[in-house]
């Protein structure tokens, strides 16, 4: 009697019970816990890649070398990460998505923290280098397998006037995780001898993101696997397909939607890991002094997001992606000069850089992932991701120190302006093809 009148109090107006209705604002209470964690994850050790771990794991090497070799390391997660979201998708299959997530924090949690525990090169030699190699692959296997579906949900279930503002909130999860790393790695750094740094101190980032992701993905736990998420997920299809079955059918629309993120997430990189580890070889700045320039940087890159939200409700998406890959490309152009201009030329194109960066960045994820319609959104939103970030940012700390280095500073500016071009052809094809249809 008592779920009777249950049942006949919370009737919405599709004739379901309420507990299947769920509003945008919980969805993206979930979205931003899980984003703000992986990207502090993302910051920690990226940060670590040009701080700390050329000098403890690459001694044997020149100071530009080591951070290059450190750099090849920090791309493998975002190699493995396609392949963990390609097993993830299977075993959900197979099992269930609680399954999924919870293998994924366990090979989350013990990568991270692994790594805190590592000893240097001078312990343990070549071995903690490949140690070091298979902790930071766990990791970009794991966050591969981290794919909940909620960023999906979140745009199904936005108003449709609402649509960019939603769709910013998640984005959020970047400026949030950089100012904690950072912020982090700036107070160690600042109050430790340069011995207890790279000896121990380096390691207590490593401990915080830990315990951060364990608890932000049983946050995500107990949301996802409710009643009422289920039936959501469930009503909207957003369940995995096979991958073979995706490429075949929507193989042009992963491509589409990946190069219309690049020019977002190319600048990730280059405002970010590759300007610390070019401030530490070829600059006189204060690590620290820089680090909470960026810091400030972030912070104008939160407000941005939250702006590009407002902006991509009044005039569309698309046309805001467009907008702020011209704009990046011809911020290409100013780079070079700005990075050699010595401290306050550094300063502007870092908060430069970062206030474009969330305007883009705001925007870019799941631009295009409507194509896929609900059969494939599920699978093909998490490899568009996966794939936008492996040609986008996994190398380009990596490419743009090495060309800087050895044939100077405009190769940053042509880097940038290669992402903003494909960018700007991915979002033309992709509007041909709307015509079209």
């Amino acid at each position: 009697m008592q779920n009777s009148q249950y049942l006949d109090k919370h009737i919405h107006h599709h004739g379901q019970s309420a507990d299947t209705d769920v509003a945008p604002n919980e969805i993206a209470v979930g979205v931003v816990i899980g984003r703000a964690s992986e990207y502090f994850d993302f910051f920690v050790f990226g940060i670590a890649s040009a701080l700390v771990f050329p000098h403890v794991f690459f001694p044997f090497l020149p100071k530009l070398e080591a951070t290059l070799w450190s750099f090849v390391i920090l791309a493998l997660a975002f190699v493995a990460r396609p392949i963990g979201t390609i097993a993830s998708m299977w075993i959900q299959r197979r099992w269930d998505r609680g399954t999924k997530l919870t293998a994924s924090l366990f090979l989350l949690g013990t990568s991270t923290c692994g790594m805190a525990f590592l000893p240097g090169y001078e312990q343990f030699g070549m071995l903690s280098i490949i140690l070091l190699a298979i902790c930071r692959v766990g990791q970009g296997l794991a966050l591969g397998g981290s794919w909940d579906g909620l960023p999906s949900l979140l745009a199904l279930n936005a108003p449709p006037d609402r649509r960019g503002w939603y769709a910013m909130l998640g984005q959020l999860g970047a400026p949030v995780g950089f100012v904690i790393a950072a912020g982090l790695f700036a107070y160690l750094n600042s109050n430790l001898s340069q011995a207890d740094f790279l000896g121990w101190g380096w390691r207590y980032p490593f401990f915080a993101a830990f315990a951060i992701n364990v608890v932000a993905l049983f946050a995500r736990l107990r949301l996802v696997l409710t009643h009422e998420y289920e039936r959501e997920l469930g009503e909207h299809e957003l369940e995995p397909t096979s991958v073979i079955d995706l490429a075949q059918q929507k193989g042009r629309h992963i491509i589409i939607g990946a190069a219309a993120a690049l020019a977002s997430y190319a600048l990730f990189h280059i405002v970010t890991i590759f300007p610390l580890s070019w401030i530490l070889l070829f600059s006189d700045q204060s690590v620290n002094q820089f680090l909470m320039v960026q810091i400030g940087g972030a912070f104008l890159s939160a407000g941005a997001i939250v702006l590009s939200g407002v902006i991509a409700d009044r005039f569309g998406r698309t046309r805001t992606l467009a907008a702020l890959a011209a704009a990046i490309a011809m911020f290409s152009g100013f780079a070079p000069t700005l990075l050699g201009s010595g401290t306050a030329g550094q300063d502007i194109f870092v908060l430069v850089g970062f206030v474009l960066l969330g305007l883009s960045y705001g925007q870019a994820a799941g631009s295009v992932t409507a194509n896929f319609g609900a059969k494939y959104r599920y699978t093909g939103a998490a490899l568009t991701s996966d794939l936008a970030w492996l040609i986008g940012a996994a190398f380009a700390p990596l490419v743009a120190l090495g060309l800087c280095a050895h044939f100077g500073l405009a190769f940053v500016g042509v880097y940038l302006l290669s992402a903003a071009v494909c960018t700007l052809t991915a979002l033309g094809v992709n509007q041909y093809l709307k015509l079209q249809n």
